[in-house]
């Protein structure tokens, strides 16, 4: 069965797309804990990300660096930060999290409410950012 990211990826469910490329997809995380939190997948479908072939793995973060560059560019974080948890959806991901001041909380379930419009603007942002850059 698919999972949320694949129907995502496949255009079945909405979200806030942010960059793609043939092997990866990017997008905004519906439950932030921070304003641009971002996430990347792979369009494989993989449960676990270190079961990724190295090749791929290698490549995902060659991907969530750019990503990451349009996130910094167009948003300003002090730097964006990384977190590898894997639990919540069978699809190897990764968090991409914007850090704006050195006391904040980076860690998932600390989530904060942004308005749908306000993720639009912000999607927008990173993506034209990105598009610049790729």
């Amino acid at each position: 069965m698919a999972t949320i990211f694949s129907k995502i990826i496949n255009g079945e469910i909405p979200c806030h797309k942010l960059a793609e490329n043939d092997r990866f997809f990017s997008f905004l995380d519906i439950r932030p804990i921070s304003k641009g939190h971002a996430l990347v997948v792979p369009k494989e479908e993989t449960d676990y990300l270190f079961d990724l072939p190295d090749e791929l793995l290698g490549e995902m973060m060659v991907f969530a660096k750019s990503v990451v560059r349009a996130i910094d560019g167009s948003l300003r974080p002090i730097r964006t930060g990384v977190i590898v948890e894997g639990l919540e959806v069978p699809h190897a991901h990764i968090h991409l999290v914007p850090i704006y001041k050195e006391t904040q909380k980076v860690a998932l379930g600390n989530n904060i409410e942004v308005p749908e419009a306000e993720m639009e603007e912000l999607a927008a942002k990173i993506r034209k950012h990105w598009e610049k850059g790729a």
